[in-house]
Order: C-alpha cells, then structure tokens, then sequence
C-alpha cells in the first residue's frame, strides 16, 4: 500500500496525457496557439509563486551555477533528444524535439514541489497517500492541458514521477531527516525558477536549455547536508 500514492500519480500521469491527446486531434492550429500561450503564461506564474518560498539566495545561485555545469558537461537535453528521436521513429511521429520538449516539461511540473516530497514521506513512514492522491488529480489535470499542445511526450512524465516517488517513498525513513522544511522549501524555489524558464521558452522569449539544469533542484540537499 505504501506505492499506491505513487502509482497513483503516474497513472493519473498517463491517463490525463491520453485524454489531451485525444482533445488534441479536434483543436485547430491557431487555437493551439493561443493555449500554449496561455499555458506559458499559467507555467511562469507557477514558477514565481514557487520560486518565493526560498530563504538563502547564496544557495539558490550555487544550485543553478553549479547545475548548470554538471547539466552541460552530461549534456542531458542530447540524451533527451536523443530518447525522443527514439520514440519517435517508434511511434512514428516525425516530433522528436516536441517529444523531448513534453517529457522534459511533463516531468519537472509533476516532480517538482514540496507536495511530491512531503507526499511520499508521508505515505513511506505513515502509510497515508492522501497528499499524493491529491497531489494525483492537479497533476492529471495540468497534463491533460498541457498534452494538446505539447503532445504524446508528456505522457512518459508518468516514468519518472513513478520512479522518485517510490524511492522516498521506500527510503522514507532513512531520508526524512535531510528533508527539512527549509531544504524543501529550497527546493521548490530552485525547481521553481527552471519552471518559470519553461514558461519563457513556451512563449518563444527564451531558448533556455532546461534539462541540463535538471540537476539544480536537488543540490540544496547536499548543500544543507554539508554546511
């Protein structure tokens, strides 16, 4: 019982994305850009709201910066374009780069925030999903919107929502006490700014690489852990 939270929230993951699909075939071109617009509109002030709970703006800087160089030297938006070529020979849809676009978007959205965190602690040493289940509905909701205009790719967000969500779950007991609310709330600044960069790129205003700061959200751990 301890992984329904997390299963739950992938396949809300999953589902919401199909749904979003399906809508997507009906939606003329010129509406889909005006909901991308306004998506990206939607994403930046999720960003900002996030971004506002951070306290030590030192650690911020360093998370990005040091991110950043971890992020080029791995290249991870080539290994994500690459996993979209992949998938898109598979399927045979021709969008590799709206492939890698929607599962890198999909997949910072559902993974970052303290609702994942604290949610997965919660079900691990309490054995209540109830935050996830929750946390499962938003989710499927911003996927379903967010799959008529960026495609099937934000569905595999379901894979590494699974997948971080079951091992704090599993590990709950022993990682708790890293996850102070200050180190969440640090989080969820970092995590928060690369949403806000998503937004700027849905608008066309920015050409941000943001898989390769995807490391950034999670440095503060190490941050507090050290110093």
């Amino acid at each position: 019982m301890m992984l329904f939270g997390a299963i739950a929230n992938g396949l809300a993951v999953a589902l919401g994305g199909g749904i979003g699909l399906v809508f997507k075939r009906g939606i003329p071109e010129r509406i889909k850009t005006l909901v991308m617009q306004s998506l990206g509109i939607c994403v930046m002030y999720v960003g900002i709201s996030g971004s506002l709970k951070g306290n030590n703006t030192v650690y911020v800087v360093l998370s990005l910066v040091i991110g950043a160089i971890i992020g080029e030297l791995i290249d991870f938006d080539r290994q994500f374009n690459r996993m979209g070529d992949w998938l898109a020979r598979r399927l045979n849809t021709g969008s590799e780069s709206s492939i890698s676009e929607g599962f890198v978007t999909g997949s910072l959205f559902v993974c970052v925030g303290a609702m994942a965190i604290v949610g997965s602690l919660q079900s691990g040493m309490a054995g209540n999903n109830s935050i996830l289940y929750t946390k499962s509905m938003i989710d499927g909701i911003f996927i379903l919107v967010l799959a008529t205009t960026l495609g099937i790719g934000v569905i595999f967000a379901a894979v590494p929502v699974i997948g971080y969500e079951a091992i704090l779950t599993l590990l709950a007991k022993w990682v708790a006490p890293l996850f102070t609310q200050t180190v969440i709330n640090e989080m969820t600044c970092v995590g928060s700014l690369l949403i806000l960069v998503i937004g700027l790129n849905m608008l066309k205003l920015t050409n941000i690489k943001v898989a390769n700061l995807i490391v950034a959200p999670f440095l503060p751990i190490l941050f507090y852990a050290v110093f």
